[in-house]
């Protein structure tokens, strides 16, 4: 039976992953994300959640022991922000050379550096582009609500295990600390058999198991990242997740995620309500990205602004998918202040319906 409740992002998180049969989770605090373990560890004693709750000695220590346990073949997660992350880096690369299954939850906080905790989108780079060494992806979910927060949780650990690759839940501040309602589904059953690759011993008399990200043979090195690349493309192909918003007669349209998405929702009311006949295109997935999708609405456009909580990250891949079908233009804030709905149509008036009327 299902059940609403009256929760945080970062809190809906934490119940999704009891819910979800997560097996362990290892964190470390940090601001604004610091209330998934705290919940989490709430929920003690492990009757409640079934999961090993560890707060580690650091973010690096964290980011290991997600490794292990992913290594055993367990439903296994993390969460941190976003210097946090940039911590955990190195170990993201072992676990995606390893091709292991996890689940990492990054509640962005602007920077560089320590920055402020308040909300920002400035680690879409890092992100979706392998922020460690090596040519890997993550698989990339941007949740626009809690009831998407929670959600994403059981998809991302879904993901994970079948392409056997780390997957993230990219929010941010406003997100992770936002109340609304969220509706939970039953608790699924936690794992009871195990992969044949996990090390868990020589069970049944068949041979050991080894995980390992370490060839130091270049040839079949070589091999092993073409095995990975086949992967990303089919994630490609097969994993795209996106939402339009207006977009069937639009001559102008937003690009927006989180939490840029829900106030883009409003521009786009806005700016109908003037004449402007604006759409709204969400990326669900940010990798892979709707490049098709998005290539295919741009025949038919004026102009795209990419909106975002950054100097413009994400419009890099606007840009790419569009080919220079379309003009495309950024609009953003940044240390951690965010865009009103009225900014962002007065950014498309300026860059777009103005300019065109001077020109």
């Amino acid at each position: 039976m299902s059940e609403f409740k009256l929760m945080k992002g970062n809190e809906a998180i934490a119940e999704a992953a009891i819910l979800a049969g997560a097996d362990a989770y290892f964190g470390y605090p940090i601001t604004p994300q610091s209330e998934i373990l705290e919940y989490l560890m709430a929920q003690r004693p492990h009757e409640r959640t079934g999961m090993v709750v560890l707060q580690a000695e650091s973010e690096v220590a964290a980011i290991n022991m997600v490794y292990g346990g992913a290594g055993c073949g367990r439903r296994v997660m993390t969460s941190s922000s976003s210097p946090g992350i940039s911590l955990k880096q190195e170990g993201l690369s072992y676990i995606a050379g390893a091709e292991l299954p996890c689940l990492v939850v990054n509640v962005v906080r602007a920077g560089p550096g320590l920055g402020t905790i308040q909300p920002a989108q400035s680690d879409y780079f890092q992100s979706v582009r392998g922020g460690g060494h090596g040519d890997y992806r993550l698989i990339v979910l941007a949740p626009s609500s809690v009831q998407e927060m929670a959600d994403f949780v059981g998809l991302g650990f879904d993901l994970a295990f079948k392409y056997r690759n780390p997957a993230m839940i990219l929010t941010d501040g406003a997100l992770g600390q936002m109340m609304e309602k969220v509706k939970f589904e039953q608790q699924k059953p936690r794992m009871t058999s195990f992969p044949d690759w996990a090390t868990t011993g020589k069970v049944n008399g068949r041979k050991k198991n080894v995980i390992s990200s370490l060839n130091l043979e270049s040839s079949r090195q070589e091999e092993y990242n073409l095995k990975l690349q086949a992967k990303y493309r089919q994630m490609e192909k097969d994993e795209v997740r996106y939402e339009t918003y207006d977009c069937e007669d639009a001559e102008y349209i937003f690009v927006a995620y989180g939490t840029s998405a829900r106030i883009c929702q409003k521009s786009v009311r806005i700016a109908r309500s003037k004449g402007i006949r604006a759409g709204l295109l969400r990326p669900v997935t940010l990798f892979p990205f709707p490049k098709k999708p998005l290539a295919m609405m741009a025949q038919k456009l004026k102009g795209i602004l990419s909106v975002e909580m950054s100097a413009g990250q994400m419009v890099d891949d606007v840009r790419l998918a569009v080919n220079g079908s379309v003009r495309v233009e950024h609009f953003g804030r940044m240390g951690g202040m965010v865009h009103s709905p009225d900014e962002v149509v007065a950014a498309l008036e300026k860059m777009f319906i103005k300019a065109n009327n001077n020109g």
